[in-house]
């Protein structure tokens, strides 16, 4: 493998998303790196949830929609016509802005997955570990049998990241994971991704710039603009190192977003 690859978790070569005859994100082309964090960020309109659900092909299943462009996961083209998009999607875990959670046990909401793949011994001992990583288990050792519906809105989605690591999920794809909790619940996802990218890539989608700034290695700010009189879309503005794009941003529209102006 070429040092490229190593290196690159995802490459992206002049990607557009369109709804119907709605153009809106154009021409993305970044190489977002292998492990860590990466954060998009800007306004709302500017393309970062559909930019990140391309990631995993989840827009397919979204009606009308267009994806141009290269997308490449360690050097595989995910939209090839032969790509198996159910061993892309485990592979490529998401975690949604609100919980999902299947409405099943704690114990099987982390099994399910493995099940369905054939795995039928050493269940006990994946769901301990995987609720032991994603910071769980203390919490809910003695209550495996209960409904996760029933679990608070920060468990719920710590049990969801565990789902993702019980099918051993190489990449989180992470779309406002702490906009539906509370400070605490927030700063308990926000450990846990910063402890989870130290073995895996981690992409997150976020507005809260400080939260941005707390945990990534590297940034994208993507800007709606208006074109024509009608139409606005989404574009990638910068992108870089996070100290970077932060405190030097090459961009004025980058340090316009960051200031507030």
């Amino acid at each position: 493998m070429t040092g490229d690859r190593v290196d690159v978790a995802f490459s992206l070569a002049a990607v557009s998303i369109s709804y119907g005859p709605q153009l809106v994100l154009d021409a993305v082309s970044m190489k977002i790196p292998k492990g860590g964090i990466t954060s998009f960020i800007g306004p709302n309109g500017s393309g970062k949830t559909s930019l990140l659900r391309c990631l995993n092909r989840m827009n397919d299943l979204v009606a009308n929609i267009r994806v141009r462009g290269r997308i490449e996961y360690q050097g595989e083209d995910l939209n090839a016509p032969d790509a198996d998009v159910e061993a892309i999607r485990r592979r490529i875990g998401m975690v949604f802005q609100r919980p999902n959670v299947f409405p099943r046990s704690v114990y099987d909401n982390i099994a399910y997955g493995p099940r369905l793949r054939g795995r039928t011994t050493d269940l006990d001992t994946l769901v301990e570990h995987c609720l032991r990583q994603a910071g769980l288990w203390a919490e809910v050792r003695s209550q495996l049998s209960r409904p996760a519906h029933e679990l608070s809105g920060g468990q719920q989605q710590r049990l969801v990241i565990a789902r993702a690591l019980a099918v051993q999920s190489e990449v989180l794809l992470m779309d406002e994971p702490c906009a539906a909790l509370d400070p605490a619940a927030s700063l308990a996802i926000e450990q846990l991704m910063v402890e989870l990218a130290q073995e895996r890539t981690v992409v997150l989608v976020t507005h809260d710039l400080a939260q941005a700034r707390r945990v990534s290695g590297h940034v994208a700010f993507l800007q709606a603009e208006q074109v024509g009189q009608e139409q606005r879309h989404g574009h990638l503005v910068e992108f870089g190192d996070a100290d970077q794009v932060f405190n030097d941003p090459i961009d004025e529209r980058t340090r316009a977003y960051l200031t507030s102006r």
